[in-house]
């Protein structure tokens, strides 16, 4: 996946500093899907024998150290050249998956999920198959706008897509991140994010799918509160939140007036 130009230009220039700040680089690299995927798949890699599969893009660049994280951006700018017209085109997707990962950090602690970290890295990777898709497909940003345009109670986001295109980025998203080596419990959400109203209706899975559903819930009201239907899919109404948003906001506990609250001072935050 390509590392966002600017964000790439920060690093070199914190890269070539008498003494490079770790903390520096590593707020930068969070901040692009990308790269935080490919410092991911390394310190998962089975040359670091790691227990468990870390989530956390912070604690795998303490991990690394600056030598490692610094070979890494070397190695990511071979491969992020692109043309000005792809630069522009996927500049909302790195938008929105910088906004969706912070509100996703801040909804997970006021919200009190446990696993922060990977609420903030679900967001920041939920849609890494967008640039993927629009790589392969020159029309794919135009069927995303329909794909929003269309969804309903019966028909999903990535409906339109698998129609189109015989596949959608949620699943090219999964796969992704599988190769990244994330946990596979991000994994599954990035798969289910557009699936959300399936799994919140399923009765049956409310004991085994708590993690899935917690980190989904943050999720889906960080899309709805950043506004991902208007950026990338260009619609003035969030179809999919008005579907899904009742059973996210019962499951969590929020009543639609505390949701409403909980918005507007995000937003503020954020300058949204």
């Amino acid at each position: 996946m390509p590392p966002q130009p600017q964000i790439m230009v920060d690093l070199q220039f914190e890269q070539y500093m008498p003494d490079p700040d770790l903390e520096t680089i590593a707020k930068l690299i969070a901040q692009d899907p990308g790269l935080s995927g490919a410092l991911l798949k390394l310190v998962n890699s089975a040359q670091f024998g790691l227990a468990n599969k870390i989530g956390s893009i912070q604690r795998a660049v303490n991990l690394l150290g600056s030598r490692s994280i610094i070979n890494l951006i070397n190695a990511q700018s071979i491969k992020g050249e692109m043309s000005d017209e792809t630069i522009v085109t996927l500049n909302p997707f790195w938008d929105t998956a910088q906004d969706v990962a912070m509100t996703c950090l801040t909804l997970a602690k006021r919200t009190g999920i446990q696993a922060v970290d990977e609420a903030y890295t679900l967001g920041l990777f939920h849609d890494c198959g967008v640039p993927l898709m629009h790589k392969r497909f020159p029309n794919y940003m135009e069927v995303l706008e329909e794909s929003y345009a269309k969804a309903s109670d019966e028909v999903r986001v990535v409906d339109t897509e698998n129609r189109v295109f015989n596949t959608n980025h949620s699943v090219v998203g999964y796969f992704t991140a599988k190769s990244w080596r994330l946990p596979e419990h991000i994994s599954a959400a990035i798969a289910n994010h557009h699936n959300a109203l399936a799994v919140f209706r399923d009765e049956s899975s409310r004991n085994t799918q708590t993690q899935l559903k917690n980190l989904l819930a943050v999720l889906k009201m960080s899309e709805h509160i950043c506004a991902s239907y208007r950026v990338l899919g260009n619609q003035s109404v969030d179809h999919e939140w008005n579907m899904v948003g009742p059973l996210v906001l019962d499951y969590i506990g929020l009543t639609e007036y505390d949701f409403e609250q909980l918005k507007q001072n995000i937003r503020e935050m954020g300058g949204h």
